[in-house]
C-alpha cells in the first residue's frame, strides 16, 4: 500500500458567506403616514378641480342668499348689502314658495318610483330572454339613454302636440275615445305628467344596465334553494333577490331623487322657456326668480333651500349605507 492510499484527504470547511446587507428600517408611524397620504396626493388634482368648478359657484350663491342684489348691484350702480336672513324669511313666508316645494317632491317622488318600478321589471326581464333578445333590447337602451335632452324634450313635444301629435291619433282609435285636438299642457297635472314620463324615459336605462349587472351576483343556489322549500317567483323574489340587489336599489333610489328634483331642461324646453305657475319646480322657480323677476339673491336663497333639501337625501342615503356595512 503507498503512502497516497493511507494518507486522508483533508475537509476543506466551506467559503463564509458574506451577511447580507443591512435594510435601512422605517419607522413604522413615518411607513403609516405615508400610506395614508398616498391616496390623498392621487385625489388632490381632482379635488382641486372639483373645487374650482363647483366650490366658488357655491360659495358665490350662499354669498348672494345673505345680501341685496338686484339689477342695480350687477351693473354696479349700487354696492351689495347684507340683509341677513331676510330673503329666507320672505321665501319661507311665500306661500307660492310651499306650493312648488310639494308640487317638486311630488313630482320627483312618482318619477322615482316609476323608474324603479319599470326598471325592475325591464332588468327581471332580459335574465329571461334569448341572448340577441338581450343584446337589441341593450342597445335600443343604451341609445335612448345617450340621446341628448333637448333632442328627447322636443321629440316628446311632438308626441303630444295637440293638433300633430302621434299619441292623440294612438289613443283616438280605441272604441269610445276621441282625443283628437286634446291639449295635455292645458293643465299643471297633464302636463307634469307628460314631463314625468319623458323623466322616466330617460332614466330607466341607466336602472336597468345597473340592476342587470347586480342580478348577475346573486346565487342561483340560493333561488334553487329557495324554490325547493316552497316559495314562488315573489318569494324567490322578495326573501332572496331583494336582499341581495338592496344595496343597489338604495343607490339607485337616492340617485333618481336628487336627478329627478333637478329637473330644469324637461320643463323649460317643454314649456318654451316661459313655465306657467302651475309647472313650476324648484329648479324653474329659483331660475324665474332670479333672472325673470330679476332678483337674484331670493333666486339664490331658494338654490340653497333646495341644496339643504338634496343634502337631507343624501344623509339618509349615507345612514342606510352604514346600516347595510353593519349587517354585513
Amino acid at each position: 500500500m503507498s503512502a497516497a492510499d493511507t494518507t486522508t484527504t483533508a475537509k476543506v470547511p466551506p467559503p463564509r458567506q458574506a451577511p447580507p446587507p443591512a435594510v435601512a428600517k422605517v419607522p413604522r408611524a413615518r411607513r403609516t403616514s405615508g400610506a395614508a397620504a398616498a391616496p390623498w396626493a392621487l385625489l388632490a388634482p381632482c379635488l382641486l378641480i372639483l373645487g374650482f368648478v363647483l366650490g366658488y359657484p357655491l360659495v358665490r350663491l350662499v354669498t348672494l342668499s345673505f345680501q341685496k342684489f338686484g339689477q342695480s348691484q350687477l351693473w354696479g350702480f349700487q354696492p351689495a348689502e347684507s340683509v341677513g336672513l331676510d330673503n329666507f324669511k320672505g321665501v319661507l313666508s311665500d306661500s307660492e314658495f310651499w306650493a312648488v316645494v310639494v308640487r317638486t317632491i311630488l313630482f320627483a317622488g312618482g318619477a322615482v318610483v316609476f323608474t324603479m318600478v319599470i326598471g325592475m321589471l325591464i332588468a327581471l326581464l332580459l335574465q329571461r330572454v334569448s341572448g340577441w333578445v338581450k343584446t337589441l333590447i341593450n342597445i335600443v337602451l343604451v341609445a335612448s339613454w345617450g340621446m341628448p335632452i333637448i333632442v328627447a324634450t322636443t321629440v316628446f313635444k311632438w308626441l303630444f302636440d295637440s293638433d300633430y301629435g302621434i299619441f292623440n291619433a294612438l289613443l283616438s282609435k280605441l272604441p269610445g275615445v276621441d282625443m283628437v285636438g286634446h291639449n295635455w299642457f292645458a293643465s299643471g297635472t297633464q302636463g307634469l305628467s307628460v314631463i314625468m314620463l319623458l323623466v322616466v324615459w330617460g332614466a330607466v336605462p341607466f336602472v336597468v344596465i345597473t340592476l342587470s349587472a347586480g342580478l348577475t351576483q346573486v346565487p342561483a343556489e340560493l333561488e334553487e334553494a329557495a324554490r325547493l322549500d316552497g316559495a314562488g317567483a315573489w318569494g324567490v323574489f322578495r326573501h332572496v333577490t331583494l336582499p341581495i340587489l338592496k344595496p343597489i336599489i338604495v343607490m339607485l333610489t337616492t340617485l333618481s331623487v336628487i336627478w329627478d328634483m333637478g329637473v330644469f331642461p324637461q320643463v323649460f324646453v317643454m314649456r318654451g322657456g316661459h313655465p306657467e305657475a302651475e309647472f313650476q319646480l324648484l329648479t324653474t322657480y329659483s331660475y324665474d326668480r332670479a333672472f325673470v323677476v330679476n332678483d337674484y339673491a331670493q333666486g339664490s336663497a331658494i338654490a340653497v333651500l333646495t341644496v339643504l333639501l338634496l343634502l337631507g337625501v343624501v344623509a339618509v342615503y349615507m345612514r342606510q349605507m352604514l346600516q347595510i356595512g353593519e349587517v354585513e
